[in-house]
């Protein structure tokens, strides 16, 4: 048991190396000092309070695609469609606040309903992407794409036309709500430490869901074999739905706390690509749970300090991107050599 312990932290360690190698080398290509670079990304991420705090701001929505996408790669689906349902509660959550900024309801109210609607409004949309799949035999990574590319024109459609500012539609979204409906932020920051707080918190809620519960049992035995599940009586159609509805609530979640924190209104890309981040996390964490809070926030630092690099080095800000599917793809890459050196040994 031990030498597999570390015969597996060998593997994730090389993996990790390799990448950073790589990025190194295409770092050493496009003229920019390796070390120096890195360096440049660090002080983006962390060198100075506005900094760190777009970090944390980056991380809360992370939190929440990923610990959705870790319920449905749990059930063995692969909710691609996670960026449309977190673009679905932006949506809804605006929908909401757009209805009720000129009623006489309190604002604590007001927000807490729109944030209630985001998430209603991400599972369904996770919920039509689990009937194409269960009822329809469309797989979800098809049809999850497709409901991404509809939901973006459905949010584009309404900032350019039905809430379009007064007079002119613009890629600026729509008009911003009233002070009094914005989410509390730490003073002169964009940050709510409460949209944090809930962030933090599923993800604790998806670690003891998936860990110590007979819903996480079940859920994982749908994923692990869906056939002996059904055999053993777990009604299979039901938990994939469960897990759409859950993904999805939390995505739309995710979305609303964007409205209604960051934002103020809703934007043509109001995601931000943070539901294929959060596929790309679940992935290099091996979908445990426990890793979610630390290698979000290296993702989300690594988001934020890469654009030092288009400034400092005029180099496009999406090497980001390029580290982190380095990374991924390499650390899977290392499990999949290490589960056939160990089937050797």
């Amino acid at each position: 048991m031990k030498k597999n312990l570390w015969t597996n932290i060998g593997f994730q360690v090389g993996a990790l190396l390799i990448a950073l190698l790589i990025t190194t080398l295409i770092l050493a290509a496009a003229g920019a000092p390796p070390f120096k670079a890195y360096g440049s990304i660090l002080s983006g991420a962390f060198g100075t309070q506005k900094n760190l705090v777009a970090v944390l701001i980056t991380w809360s929505p992370l939190l929440l695609t990923t610990a959705g996408v870790l319920i449905t790669f749990a059930a063995g689906l692969w909710n691609i469609g996670v960026e449309g349902q977190m673009t679905l509660g932006a949506i809804f959550a605006t929908w909401m606040l757009r209805i009720l900024q000129d009623t006489s309801l309190s604002p604590v109210l007001i927000i807490i309903l729109g944030i209630l609607f985001g998430i209603i409004g991400g599972a369904l949309w996770a919920a039509l992407a689990g009937a194409l799949k269960t009822f329809g035999g469309v797989n979800e990574i098809f049809g999850g794409l497709g409901l991404n590319f509809v939901a973006t024109a459905l949010t584009i459609y309404l900032v350019f036309g039905p809430w379009k500012r007064p007079g002119v539609g613009s890629m600026s979204g729509t008009q911003p709500f009233d002070e009094r409906l914005w989410l509390p932020t730490l003073p002169g920051t964009e940050l709510s430490a409460w949209g944090l707080g809930i962030s933090v918190l599923v993800v604790v809620i998806v670690y003891f869901l998936l860990r110590g519960t007979y819903f996480g049992l079940k859920l994982k035995a749908v994923g692990k074999n869906m056939k002996s599940a059904f055999m053993l009586g777990v009604p299979t159609w039901q938990y994939s739905m469960f897990a759409f509805l859950l993904c999805g609530a939390f995505a739309g979640l995710a979305g609303a706390i964007q409205v209604a924190s960051v934002y103020h209104r809703l934007l043509p890309n109001i995601s931000n690509g943070y539901g294929f981040l959060g596929l790309l996390v679940a992935m290099l964490i091996n979908y445990q749970a426990i890793w979610v809070i630390p290698i979000a926030f290296f993702f989300a630092a690594l988001n934020v300090g890469s654009v030092q690099l288009q400034i400092v080095y005029k180099m496009d800000s999406s090497f980001a991107g390029v580290l982190q599917d380095f990374l991924v793809l390499l650390v899977v890459l290392g499990q999949g050599m290490r589960e056939r050196f160990l089937k050797k040994v």
